[in-house]
């Protein structure tokens, strides 16, 4: 994130080794989505808080979904990344 010095905290992805990399296949987009799609990514590449990255070793696809409001939301699968990365060992408690 933006703002955040590395030191403080920063994320990173355990990875089952075993597993290799997927590349999800590029999708098409209808025109109204490919334009809600567009205005979504230059958002967020104005705020600097996503960068292109040119060799990327895990790609996983955006999906659109209509909101009630009838207007496009942009979600991103993680289907294949979330297949490769380990279980919590570590859950949460229950709370009954």
């Amino acid at each position: 994130m933006p703002g955040i010095n590395p030191e403080v905290i920063m994320h990173y992805l355990k990875i089952n080794p075993p597993l290799k990399p997927v590349i999800q296949k590029k999708k098409n987009f209808a025109p109204d989505r490919q334009l809600a799609i567009e205005q979504e990514v230059d958002k967020l590449l104005n705020a600097r808080f996503i960068r292109e990255v040119h060799y990327p070793t895990w790609l996983a696809n955006v999906m659109m979904v209509r909101k009630a409001s009838r207007a496009w939301k942009m979600c991103v699968d993680y289907t294949d990344l979330n297949k490769a990365c380990p279980k919590n060992s570590f859950p949460l408690p229950r709370i009954d």
